[in-house]
């Protein structure tokens, strides 16, 4: 009897058996610790993402694993196991899509962004970047799915252990939760840089920062927290104003612009006494201070004081230049300035020569790429560096956007009429009309082209969009067309890309990889379009009063490698291709800003540093539209307002210089001249626009504000949407 009570028939004696349960229990509370220290440590490493954050992002890990223990400890057998495999599958598949959505999008994706942009977005059409990004990550992926395939080994060791360890799981939750208080302490110790950990820590946007200092599980966490229960932000109250160059001290500007200024005055000095120029400044008449006193909450306090302290941008001798003309306003799918050629696309080339030419112009990559840059485009707003995304949150709450285009020449009288040639996607179904328009997209009043079998082309033709859509509107008296073009979508290639295949003759002598040759002929889609557009206006007599205008939606991001051979110029280190920015020339970035009537005599050329968010507030005042000035992110880039750049990490690019928020160094432009005290006070000064710009850009839509600024916005928008 003694002797059986030693020995265990299957196992061995009573005593091993107790050491192996005692070992599977530490196991299975160590289990899920282990599982997020290597998760968040090999992607860290894989991305190339800074170490020094390890120490706060690890513990984290330790933290979230201790109080996901219990799940194992308070279960038996194969139901542990079950639970076990699916947990660490999912966990991983969790680390592999944010190293995917990194690779092909140049982004990482919050939790309720990914859910509801995969719902919402047709998918396949990303089905060959999805497997491009793959292949090229397949290192990646496998060390990340690593962990299912050995939990698979130890699940069939940990299974014969049957008791629930109660005991254990309420210890593991204390000290998951101790760890987790520690890990908080230590974050708010004294980490410096522009975005500190304890900073992300309250934040809802910079979601590569938070990513990089606190981790891909706090990162998502956070999402969680923030969409449930709502954030805090402590704001910046000092506004201020960026310095125009008279306020410089002893900054010396190169000689030859110096003198381009001055004439510039004394011409417009003349032209004052001779024609009376109008230089009023472009707003409307709105009581900040009433609105200061209504205010409902905090937001919209913090809104009216900062509305309050800007000043509005004045007229010109470009304001109303071309008022009264038809508008076709085209946002092109991945397209970059040196598609454009003499020989190969002169439309473009005459376009981008012969209007306006805006030398530094900038098409920085925010938050969701295409939408991110259509909503800068429409709206002249920064899109949130986060979830939700900014231009489908606008259709989905039906916000006001009395100053959009189509807003605005609605009232007048124009036809407002929008065309996409793909199917839904960022919920455009919602937000195009709201922003003014007759919205229509592929499978809904767009019949999209097909190919032999039937089957709808990919990517879809511009040509064959503007083909198919002029005849709606071009009879109009007065008409404002938009464009959100796809020939130029990525993956380029002569397989898989219809429009690179259709157009490959004409670049077969190219002196490019065939990467860069299927970039530049799926882009001769655009070029076939504007030419006949303007072929079209020709004919029915409406070239002449009609303006059109062109803007990319971001640089063909994917394919960093294409601009670089473009170019002939190298934008950055080792990790261009995830665009870090830290390691980027952010000359990348610069593009072209078609401005162009065929009525202009000569081009005007403006050197100011400009981006999309100045197109909004320029067009409107070379249309004469009644709009202000203050209420948008961006600038007339025709004004005397000093010129900004935003870029998605908080680095920005002004008339003196450009500031890189990682090396935490402003860079004087050629020929400046500035102190080194000067130089702090004005990137401090700089700094506190961007961070305000940003918050007011993301406060406007949360709190519907143009709504309450102006009263009546919001009935007519819906009276417009409904017709």
């Amino acid at each position: 009897m003694e002797e059986q009570e030693l020995i265990d028939y299957e196992f061995g004696t009573v005593q091993e058996v107790e050491k192996r349960d005692f070992l599977r229990m530490w196991i299975q509370i160590l289990y899920f610790p282990f599982l997020f220290v290597y998760l968040e440590l090999f992607f860290h490493l894989y991305m190339r993402l800074q170490v020094d954050y390890l120490l706060l992002i690890l513990p984290f890990g330790v933290s979230a694993g201790l109080l996901l223990s219990p799940c194992l400890l308070l279960l038996r057998g194969n139901l542990r196991a079950v639970v076990q495999f699916v947990l660490t599958f999912f966990l991983a598949f969790i680390y592999v899509a944010e190293l995917l959505c990194k690779a092909i999008l140049q982004q990482y994706y919050q939790f309720f962004s990914v859910l509801s942009t995969a719902a919402g977005n047709k998918l396949s059409d990303y089905k060959d970047a999805v497997f491009q990004g793959i292949l090229e990550n397949y290192v990646g992926i496998i060390g990340l799915f690593l962990p299912v395939f050995l939990s698979i080994v130890l699940i069939r060791w940990l299974k014969k252990e049957n008791e629930m360890h109660i005991l254990s799981a309420i210890l593991s939750i204390f000290f998951g939760i101790m760890m987790h208080i520690g890990v908080l302490v230590l974050m708010n110790g004294s980490w410096q840089g522009d975005f500190t950990p304890a900073t992300l820590y309250r934040m809802d946007t910079n979601v590569d920062d938070q990513v990089e200092q606190l981790g891909i599980l706090t990162m998502l966490r956070l999402d969680v927290k923030h969409t449930l229960f709502g954030i805090n932000k402590e704001r910046d109250t000092d506004f201020v104003e960026i310095p125009s160059y008279q306020q410089q001290g002893s900054l010396v500007l190169p000689k030859e612009e110096t003198k381009e200024v001055e004439e510039e005055v004394v011409e417009e000095t003349v032209i004052e006494e001779v024609e009376v120029l109008d230089t009023s400044p472009n707003q409307l008449e709105i009581d900040f201070d009433d609105l200061l006193a209504k205010a409902e909450n905090e937001d919209q306090k913090w809104l009216a004081s900062y509305f309050k302290s800007q000043t509005a941008t004045l007229k010109n001798e470009y304001t109303g230049m071309f008022e009264g003309y038809n508008l076709i306003f085209i946002t092109a799918e991945g397209f970059s300035k040196h598609i454009i050629d003499e020989q190969r696309t002169p439309t473009l080339y005459k376009m981008s020569t012969q209007g306006f030419v805006f030398p530094n112009f900038y098409t920085a990559l925010h938050y969701t790429s295409t939408s991110g840059g259509e909503f800068q485009n429409l709206v002249g707003l920064y899109p949130k560096n986060g979830n939700p995304i900014s231009l489908k949150e606008t259709g989905v709450r039906q916000t006001s956007l009395p100053f959009t285009l189509a807003h605005q020449l609605s009232k007048l009288g124009y036809r407002t009429i929008g065309y996409h040639n793909n199917g839904n996607m960022y919920g455009r179904n919602l937000s195009h009309p709201n922003l003014g328009y007759e919205w229509i997209q592929g499978g809904e009043g767009f019949e999209m082209e097909k190919n032999a079998y039937g089957n709808n082309v990919w990517p879809q033709s511009d040509l064959y969009m503007i083909e198919q859509t002029i005849q709606d509107y071009i009879q109009e008296e007065h008409f404002h067309a938009y464009y959100l073009t796809v020939s130029g979508h990525m993956p380029y290639n002569f397989t898989g890309d219809s429009m690179a295949v259709k157009n490959r003759d004409a670049v077969a002598d190219a002196p490019y990889s065939d990467e860069t040759k299927a970039y530049l002929a799926a882009n001769l889609e655009v070029e076939k379009a504007l030419t006949y557009l303007v072929e079209q206006l020709t004919a029915a007599g409406k070239l002449e009063n009609t303006l059109i205008v062109l803007s990319p939606d971001h640089i063909p991001y994917f394919d960093v490698d294409i601009i670089e051979e473009l170019s002939g110029k190298v934008y950055g280190g080792s990790a261009i291709e995830k665009l870090k920015e830290s390691d980027l020339d952010f000359d990348l970035y610069k593009n072209s800003l078609i401005i162009w009537s065929a009525s202009m005599e000569k081009p005007i050329e403006v050197v100011k540093p400009c981006s999309q968010v100045d197109i909004l507030p320029t067009l409107s005042n070379l249309l004469g539209l009644p709009y202000d000035s203050r209420l948008l992110a961006g600038s007339d880039i025709l004004s005397t307002a000093p010129g900004l750049v935003v870029f998605t990490s908080s680095s920005f690019l002004t008339d003196i210089g450009i500031y890189n928020r990682y090396k935490e160094s402003f860079t004087l432009r050629d020929g400046v001249v500035m102190s080194e005290e000067e130089i702090s006070n004005y990137v401090t000064i700089i700094k506190k626009i961007v961070k305000n710009k940003l918050e007011a850009s993301v406060l406007i839509l949360e709190q519907d504000y143009y709504g309450k600024i102006i009263p009546d916005s919001k009935e007519n928008q819906e009276e417009l949407t409904n017709e």
